[in-house]
């Protein structure tokens, strides 16, 4: 009875999440600095990784939109903290990448600055998406990142990129060794997600995980 109630509730936040990104999707801003950000009315969800992760790749999957995040082979090219209105109830931040050695270094500190008085100070924040590059694991910058996370009391959780690269032994590898090293930090949800753009894989699984953070939906 119990595995029948699971997989009861496991289809119902699957179709939840499917139900949510299936809403309108609209871009907001493009912000460069702390006032342009806009007002904090719906719950946030942050997307956060190296340059050339595959954060946009990402937000475009989760919506099944091809062009709603901009994609680029050229580290670094996302700038800006990019906010999209998800039907009403969740606003998605596609945040700028770090660790990409072509960038002034001013820039990385003052980029780096920005991020951390993002993380302590927008109150609807409920959690950080960490991507990682599964070919890679964690990498020191994402550790840097993890801390100002955890002192900022941020829940974030990491999901690998580019999954269908490895093999599955391999990916259950990644997946096990970054749970581990998760488990040693206050702020970090305890769950991997393994994810691809390109195949679908993890993508209904991180969609439900959302939606669950999202403003309640509307009933007549």
């Amino acid at each position: 009875m119990n595995g029948d109630h699971d997989d009861e509730a496991r289809a119902a936040a699957l179709e939840t999440g499917r139900h949510l990104f299936a809403q309108e999707c609209r871009f907001l801003v493009g912000a460069v600095r702390l006032a342009q950000l806009p007002d904090a009315a719906l719950p946030e969800v942050a997307f956060a990784g190296r340059s050339n992760v595959g954060k946009s790749s990402l937000v475009n999957a989760l919506t099944g939109r091809k062009t709603l995040a901009r994609t680029s082979n050229t580290p670094g090219r996302t700038r800006q903290f990019n906010f999209f209105d998800l039907g009403h109830r969740l606003m998605l931040v596609d945040l700028p990448g770090w660790g990409y050695a072509a960038g002034p270094r001013e820039d990385g500190r003052l980029w780096l600055q920005f991020m951390d008085r993002y993380f302590r100070g927008r109150a609807p924040l409920r959690r950080v998406c960490l991507l990682v590059d599964a070919r890679h694991g964690l990498k020191d910058s994402d550790r840097d990142i993890m801390v100002l996370l955890d002192q900022a009391a941020v829940s974030y959780q990491a999901v690998l990129t580019k999954c269908d690269k490895l093999t599955p032994d391999r990916l259950r590898r990644r997946v096990a060794d970054t749970a581990t090293e998760l488990a040693g930090h206050v702020a970090a949800h305890p769950e991997v997600v393994a994810t691809s753009a390109r195949t679908g894989l993890g993508i209904a699984e991180l969609r439900a995980a959302l939606a669950a953070l999202a403003e309640p939906r509307q009933t007549d």
